[in-house]
């Protein structure tokens, strides 16, 4: 059943190692640090907008559940502090209900939860024919169609059959009336399928990249044969790689997620062009550390990202995608053999 495997997939991340051994790509990327920022820090003005929705912050907790039964406890906590903080949320895939109603509370409890918060819906490639369906369910601000070829192919009951799958989402995108979002879910998108993306309809990317959760290791749990998901565990375009592909590909907003762990390295994502990062499994569990765990994580999480900001003297989001960095290593070195350019970041302040 469906629902088993959405309570097994949230035990396995909860309690399994389920990461990636390699990792983002972010510790290849320095911000230039300047010595006289001319800022005041305590000024410093994270909000945003994404999709038409004002944010507090430029933060999403991307997809995680819904589904079973004992899910929505962890919606509600989730939205509770979505709302409370006005940053973002998605839901995890909606098929469980689409095909089971009796479980559309597992997800509606986050737009109870969190009524003004940016909510984004979600349901997988395969599945896009229920997309319309999934979107009526509750008052959503998006809806993300989340690609996986990954995680099907190493699933003893995956869906292999990926023709048609462009197509489809560009139907999805012609009549759904809400913005529909392209997400990977831990592998990354390269600035190829980027395009492509934005030439059929989607309105924004969620690169979700490598380093984070690994699919390929959720899935080599459940699997009885295990080389498989062993062979494949670290597969993907690591996420400071995609990040950059992605942005300097398309002109449509970006979030980049995939093993984000801390504000700085938020910085560096944002810095490398994305409009909000996003992340999912040290939220998930922080939200098993009881009341206020949440709101305490994220507190912390943003006044990293603030130290970064005032040490290369950006007072808001749109400042900081204009200082310099330097990207070197292993990201520059898959940049440069992409035929992407690294040497547009290193001096722009001054452009």
């Amino acid at each position: 059943m469906i629902s088993d495997r959405k309570l097994e997939h949230l035990l396995l991340c909860t309690h399994s190692d389920v990461e990636y051994h390699k990792k983002t790509g972010f510790k290849d990327v320095e911000l230039v640090h300047k010595a006289l920022p001319e800022i005041n820090k305590e000024e410093i003005d994270l909000s945003t907008s994404l999709l038409g929705k004002k944010m507090d912050a430029p933060i999403i907790i991307t997809a995680i559940t819904g589904g079973h039964p004992s899910s929505i406890e962890v919606n509600q906590k989730l939205a509770q502090a979505a709302g409370n903080l006005n940053i973002g949320m998605g839901l995890g895939s909606q098929r469980a209900a689409v095909e089971n109603p009796e479980l559309t509370s597992t997800y509606t409890v986050a737009r109870e939860a969190a009524p003004d918060a940016l909510l984004i819906g979600n349901i997988g490639a395969p599945q896009m024919e229920q997309a319309l369906e999934a979107s009526q369910m509750m008052d959503l601000d998006a809806m993300a169609i989340h690609l996986n070829p990954l995680q099907e192919a190493i699933q003893p009951e995956g869906d292999v059959d990926s023709r048609g799958y462009l197509e489809n989402i560009k139907k999805t995108t012609e009549e759904m009336k809400i913005p529909v979002i392209a997400k990977e879910t831990g592998a990354g998108i390269s600035g190829n399928d980027a395009k492509l993306l934005e030439n059929v309809g989607v309105k924004a990317i969620d690169v979700a990249g490598s380093g984070g959760t690994s699919w390929a290791a959720v899935e080599t749990y459940r699997s009885p044969d295990k080389d498989m998901g062993e062979l494949y565990w670290d597969w993907g375009i690591p996420t400071a790689a995609s990040t950059v592909e992605v942005s300097q590909s398309v002109q449509i907003p970006i979030i980049s997620s995939g093993g984000i762990r801390n504000g700085l390295e938020a910085v560096k994502a944002l810095a490398l062009g994305a409009d909000a990062v996003g992340m999912a499994l040290p939220v998930l569990k922080t939200s098993y550390l009881g009341e206020g765990a949440l709101e305490k994580f994220f507190q912390k999480f943003m006044d990293q990202i603030k130290v970064a900001m005032f040490l290369v003297g950006a007072s808001n989001l749109k400042q900081l995608q204009k200082t310099d960095l330097v990207i070197q290593g292993k990201t520059r070195e898959w940049l440069t053999e992409r035929g992407y350019n690294t040497k547009i970041y290193a001096r722009r302040s001054s452009l």
